[in-house]
């Protein structure tokens, strides 16, 4: 007969709050397992680290805080378990603050409560809340103005984005999808995510003035003091100061408030000029456009076998393939000035400068580029194989690289394509 504290934790991962969260469940298991046995020594962080989360046995726990920050994690799902799911549950799993070893409590069964449906489906970072009022959810002429003003200005693509958050509770159930496991790492993990539009205004600057400006002066506010003589002085300092973003952008960014994953607080939507190089190096990054209007992803994708460079004598850009395999091209290049036009875009999801997370870089050669990019990201039938070639044992992806070729047509990506892709 099975130990009821080996069928409490299956319970457990099988639960919602659990079941698209591989490592948070391997990490149960894997501590629910080693206690059962009389193994409790060997549940360390270090060994936790090793054999759940796959660090090499040199790693160092005093610079790697990967399992501190998923027992964080785990304390906080399996709080919401009981207080959801499991609330009628006989064995109870706790993971005492100081370590890692489980403490499991019987408990009485209780008669069963009614719950309203919408807590059952709704997702975690709203769970505690058994049921949202009527009047919370956003009137759908409120929603059309905010869509409006996040057009014209960043701030506003914020307040959409949680508006639309807002909303979910009265969206239907959540179904699988094969981009789940991608979006489980980027927004449901320990580290904080950062969501970071292109910077519209930038890319202006750039073509006004007629020079390329590199990430080194982004990072210092060079494009501050870039003359504009073309320009009118209130049109020169709305360039300088406001924070634009591209209609595509915005999109993508309602489109990932709205999924499951999405955790308000933990993922931030935050404006490129606001972003420093440590966001790169301890959190993970969601990069929307190429350098031109997000100098972030220069650095980012600086040793990827896949780049995208300017090609300023034909007013154009390529990208360019390190290593092209059979079949494959060393460039492809767009030209800007014809309006209709071949044009490629990249997806990458790549380690972030420290390794500790990652970076999804989503960028075109131009505007219908990163459409089709971002489109292909977010209906993922098209990069479903891709996906699956990425997944590892433990429920992780690997780094991959997708390249896309679409149309160009008045600057709206048809009929797109994948043409070639990595997994590392």
């Amino acid at each position: 007969m099975a130990d009821e504290r080996w069928v409490a934790a299956q319970r457990v991962v099988n639960s919602g709050q659990f079941s698209r969260s591989p490592l948070l469940s391997r990490f149960l298991l894997f501590i629910v397992a080693e206690t059962i046995q009389g193994h409790e020594g060997r549940i360390t962080e270090h060994q936790i680290g090793v054999r759940v989360f796959d660090r090499p046995a040199t790693y160092r726990t005093i610079e790697d805080n990967i399992v501190r920050n998923y027992a964080r994690q785990l304390r906080k799902r399996l709080a919401n378990y009981y207080a959801c799911d499991g609330v009628n549950e006989t064995v109870r799993i706790e993971i005492p603050l100081g370590g890692y070893v489980p403490v499991f409590h019987s408990e009485p069964r209780l008669k069963p409560e009614p719950v309203p449906m919408i807590a059952a489906a709704a997702p975690l970072a709203e769970t505690v809340t058994v049921a949202a009022p009527r009047r919370l959810l956003p009137a759908p002429a409120r929603r059309t103005i905010g869509i409006i003003v996040a057009l014209l200005l960043y701030t506003a693509v914020v307040a959409g984005t949680t508006w639309f958050i807002q909303g979910k509770l009265g969206q239907p159930a959540w179904q699988s999808s094969p981009t789940d496991p991608l979006w489980s790492a980027l927004l449901d993990g320990p580290l904080n995510t950062y969501i970071v539009p292109s910077d519209a205004g930038f890319n202006l600057l750039n073509d006004v003035s007629h020079k390329t400006m590199a990430l080194a002066d982004y990072m210092n506010g060079a494009y501050n003091s870039v003359p504009l003589p073309s320009l009118d002085a209130h049109s020169a300092r709305d360039l300088h100061s406001q924070q634009f973003t591209s209609f595509v952008a915005l999109k993508a960014i309602v489109a990932i408030g709205q999924l499951r994953e999405f955790r308000p607080g933990h993922d931030v939507v935050r404006f490129p000029r606001n972003l420093h190089l440590q966001d790169l190096q301890n959190a993970n990054v969601i990069l929307f456009g190429s350098e031109d209007s997000n100098p972030w992803t220069s650095i980012a994708q600086k040793d990827a076998p896949f780049r995208i460079l300017d090609r300023h004598g034909t007013r154009g850009a390529e990208i360019v393939v390190m290593h092209p395999r059979a079949g494959e091209q060393h460039r492809y290049v767009s030209h800007w000035n014809d309006p209709e036009h071949e044009t490629f875009a990249l997806i990458q999801y790549l380690r972030n400068l420290d390794g500790t997370g990652h970076i999804l870089i989503v960028q075109g050669l131009d505007v219908a580029g990163t459409q089709a990019a971002a489109e292909e990201l977010l209906h993922p039938k098209a990069i479903a194989s891709i996906l699956r070639r990425a997944m590892q044992p433990n429920g992780q992806l690997r780094p991959f690289e997708i390249l896309l070729r679409t149309t160009s047509i008045a600057s709206n990506a048809e009929g797109t394509q994948i043409i070639a892709s990595r997994v590392y």
